[in-house]
């Protein structure tokens, strides 16, 4: 009898989910207020009873209708034609009940994701921080900003909502993208769609599939070990909660800040991006935009040099990984005992003029940090030469600082640097015979030279082994 029992209660409990399953439902990233990415074939998915018609149709174009049959599984999928920027619009479905989405928008969707310097929100200390809330009222751009949780496995939901910026949405969320997001929405005129998928303290492993990391020997070996009560470490913990319930929405690309947990293992920190990247683009199936921004001057008393390590294999991701850029944040730092900058103002706007460049083809120039690109040895002076900074360089001071000349015996003594034109000639009285020169090379360096720009150009060592 007791037997009898629980297979009648397992029977119940079984037939209430294939129940809830058979209403209509879309994933948390479709809700009132949200942007779907403009001129495009959007997906769109969710469950109902199996072999149901589903119906959408967008009232941006209320003639066309995409239908779908559900699948035996009691999933469907397709994909729903947008049209150019605009809105307000909504978007009604039907087949086994009926959903309507209301103050829809046509325009731009970003991701924007990493850990606490992404995630940090205006009330926890930003430059200007009163007037820049009380400012933010921006109808056009709309948040969806997703809550910290982890799970073992991929889910389905992040229990989140689209928001319109307000003072009040705005001061709660990513400070980072809401400049970002507010200087596309003012250049391109179109509705902004923000994605805000942070969580401070994380090493990038948890933003990948697990096994991506596992499966490869070398980020597998450099996986972080040590536990923290804060934040998790698991690979693919946060990819699982955070990233895969919203696959596949369209995006227009990324904007990433992360990287200062990940300096202990510094030299493995491109390979681990380039996975991350790629599996991001494999799962939304596009190849999207995808903008770094680079580590800030920090304090971190390391004792083998990562951060800086870390910052040269961040600007590799740039020049390796097609469709992606740097962002070089130098000199936007008031104290390097500070691992959170204030100035979180000028990080959006350099973000936002990679994508109006690069995404968008909105300008031509300015928007690169120069890098280093060639050492040249003259008797007993260096001539360092640099990509971007086709109009020159400058000093902010009476003299350049921060560099240091190294000869065959790898002994580096201060150096004295030279601006000209767009190249910079280093030398020392004590290296008679240089090969080797290293600019901001260390943890927290502040350097002080530009492009005409403005610029900062990004730390180097003319020495890396790519």
């Amino acid at each position: 009898m007791k037997k009898i029992q629980i297979t009648g209660l397992m029977m119940t409990l079984c037939l209430l989910s294939l129940n809830a399953q058979a209403q209509l439902s879309l994933p948390s990233i479709f809700t009132d207020h949200m942007v779907l990415q403009q001129n495009g074939d959007v997906p769109i998915w969710g469950w109902a009873e199996a072999n149901a018609t589903i119906k959408i149709v967008g009232s941006w174009a209320p003639q066309d209708t995409a239908s779908v049959v559900v699948k035996s599984d009691g999933a469907w999928s397709t994909t729903l034609r947008t049209a150019s920027a605009g809105g307000p619009y909504t978007v009604s479905i039907s087949g086994n009940g009926q959903l309507e989405f209301n103050d829809v928008m046509l325009g731009e969707v970003w991701l924007c994701s990493g850990q606490s310097n992404m995630e940090w929100t205006p009330m926890k200390n930003i430059d200007n921080a009163e007037v820049e809330i009380a400012n933010a009222n921006h109808p056009n751009i709309r948040f969806f900003h997703i809550p910290r949780r982890g799970a073992n496995t991929p889910q389905n939901q992040c229990e989140a909502n689209w928001a319109v910026c307000t003072p009040d949405v705005m001061k709660r969320t990513s400070a980072v993208g809401y400049f970002f997001g507010r200087k596309l929405q003012e250049d391109l005129n179109v509705p902004i769609g923000l994605i805000v998928a942070a969580w401070g303290g994380t090493p990038a492993e948890v933003w990948i599939p697990a096994e991506a990391v596992t499966s490869n020997p070398i980020l597998d070996a450099a996986k972080p070990q040590k536990e923290y009560p804060w934040w998790p470490i698991e690979p693919g913990v946060l990819y699982n909660q955070i990233i895969h319930p919203i696959i596949p929405y369209s995006i227009a690309g990324s904007i990433w800040y992360q990287g200062e947990a990940n300096h202990e293992e510094a030299n493995t920190y491109g390979l681990l991006m380039q996975t991350l990247i790629e599996s991001w683009r494999q799962d939304f199936g596009k190849d999207f935009s995808f903008y770094l921004v680079q580590i800030a001057p920090y304090t971190y008393n390391s004792t083998d040099n990562g951060p800086a390590l870390l910052r040269e294999r961040q600007e590799w991701v740039s020049r390796n990984v097609p469709g992606t850029g740097l962002v070089v944040v130098s000199d936007l730092v008031n104290d390097v005992n500070d691992i959170h900058p204030t100035d979180k103002q000028n990080v959006g706007l350099r973000l936002a003029n990679q994508a109006l460049a690069k995404t968008y083809n909105r300008l031509t120039s300015g928007y690169e940090s120069p890098v280093f690109h060639n050492l040249e040895i003259n008797k007993n002076k260096a001539i360092i030469s640099f990509l971007h900074a086709e109009s020159g360089l400058m000093c902010k001071d009476k003299q350049p600082s921060g560099f240091s000349i190294a000869g065959e015996d790898g002994n580096f003594v201060p150096a004295k640097a030279k601006i000209k034109d767009n190249t910079i000639i280093v030398s020392s009285s004590k290296v008679k015979n240089p090969t080797v020169v290293r600019y901001c090379f260390d943890d927290a360096t502040l350097g002080n030279v530009f492009s005409k720009e403005g610029l900062p150009v990004a730390p180097f060592r003319t020495d890396r082994d790519w």
